[in-house]
């Protein structure tokens, strides 16, 4: 990993410098448009779009774990992500460019024609009040002069190659591989990121002696985790894109039809197998699924499968520790509907499992806040996520709502004390959010 890493005087000067410039917020239509059929030159300028957007990206969140507050900074595991992002930045910054010859150059920095346009990026109608925390800047996130932050060229002249009647030397392919393999070198070195912060902030509530974060650090891991949402959403469609063979489905890690009926259904049999595991049952309580077996849109199918298996587990565990393992054959059922609307793609759980206390509401969506006894978080970092068996460390909601939000949707909760709980997934049905970018 990065054990003897330190950041040096001469890389904290690039870092702020880095930092100074605003990031670029891309829609799934955006990325979709953009991947289809790709060529070695299409490649090439993504390749040269996230050279440019990840470092800036990584030195805003080095920057912010540099000036955390309450002493919060300090802990060794916020110094050692601290580490892992400052080294990912520096590997990127002096990785070689490429050299091309003229008439390869130019090919690449043709303007987009008029009528091949990527479609303007839309902010999250959900984030309006956090309009300071999460706002991207207008014009495609172009970011021209807002914030005072410095100017970077717009999107779609970064995000276009002319790729037509152009014969791509082997040199281009050649960087694209080489650039790859820097990703996933990359990524898998922040696999254990969510662990090891949420050992920090572990080890903070020990050294305070605090029971619970408080709003300005709840704030901040938000937009911690909604930017490694992006980070890794970036360099795994990239990745994609450079390994995977064409699929009529896929643009990257992107399913271009996702079906949302296969998905939650599978979702269910892996929450209802994890549950009857963990209870030593022989069959948990059963879910209803009412959906329309053809709705399909575009959407990453492992973020849906995500959230949906996070919900289902805590509605499975609210009715079996309500009602008891021995009442198996009466557990009232769990119903799942889905509808489509305008704009939005709505998934509804319902539970009869007791519900949640109004004065608990508030700390549902607070990280390292559980309802499960004696938790504590495993010794192996290793993991790039909690995979608790029933219910984790208090960062199934909430980071289930930032994976919701992350390409415009949402994820609501309604409680009804003494009786059940009904959360509402909101998902961006036109595909036309931008990033929400911290």
């Amino acid at each position: 990993m990065s054990a003897g890493f330190r950041i040096s005087p001469a890389l904290w000067d690039r870092i702020h410098h880095f930092a100074s410039f605003p990031q670029t917020g891309v829609s799934l239509q955006q990325m979709v448009l953009f991947g289809q059929n790709p060529s070695q030159g299409t490649l090439l300028k993504a390749s040269q779009f996230l050279s440019e957007e990840l470092p800036v990206r990584l030195a805003h969140r080095v920057k912010e774990l540099d000036e955390l507050p309450h002493n919060l900074s300090a802990m060794p595991s916020i110094k050692k992500v601290k580490n892992w992002y400052a080294q990912s930045f520096e590997e990127l910054i002096t990785f070689p460019p490429i050299t091309l010859p003229t008439n390869i150059r130019q090919a690449l920095m043709v303007s987009r024609p008029d009528d091949i346009t990527l479609p303007e990026s839309k902010p999250n109608p959900s984030l309006t009040h956090l309009a300071d925390t999460y706002s991207s800047p207008p014009n495609n996130g172009n970011g021209n002069g807002f914030n005072k932050l410095k100017l970077r060229v717009p999107m779609e002249r970064r995000y276009y190659a002319n790729t037509n009647n152009v014969n791509w030397p082997p040199e281009v392919q050649d960087y694209n591989k080489r650039f790859t393999k820097l990703l996933e070198h990359i990524k898998s070195r922040h696999d254990p990121t969510v662990t090891t912060v949420a050992q920090g902030v572990l080890e903070w509530k020990r050294s305070q002696n605090a029971r619970h974060i408080g709003l300005d650090m709840q704030a901040w891991l938000d937009r911690f985790y909604l930017s490694r949402i992006g980070i890794r959403f970036l360099i795994g469609q990239h990745v994609a894109l450079n390994t995977q063979q064409a699929h009529k489905d896929y643009v990257g890690i992107i399913c271009t039809q996702a079906n949302v009926h296969d998905i939650v259904q599978e979702a269910i049999e892996n929450a209802r197998f994890v549950c009857e595991e963990h209870y030593a049952m022989f069959k948990g309580p059963p879910v209803q699924l009412i959906c329309p077996t053809n709705l399909s849109f575009p959407y990453v199918p492992g973020h849906l499968s995500h959230i949906c298996f996070e919900l289902l587990k805590n509605s499975l565990r609210a009715v079996v520790e309500r009602y008891g393992v021995d009442n198996e054959d009466n557990f009232p059922p769990i119903k799942v509907v889905v509808v489509e609307g305008k704009e939005d793609i709505t998934i509804k759980i319902s539970d009869e499992g007791g519900g949640i206390a109004r004065s608990a509401i508030p700390l549902i969506w607070t990280y390292m806040y559980t309802t499960m006894e004696n938790q504590g978080i495993d010794t192996n970092f290793q993991a790039s996520d909690f995979k608790a068996p029933m219910a984790g460390f208090g960062y199934g909601l909430p980071l289930s709502r930032l994976y919701a939000r992350y390409f415009g949707g949402d994820l609501r909760l309604i409680s009804m004390d003494g009786f059940g709980t009904d959360v509402y997934i909101h998902l961006n049905r036109l595909s036309s959010s931008r990033e929400p970018l911290p």
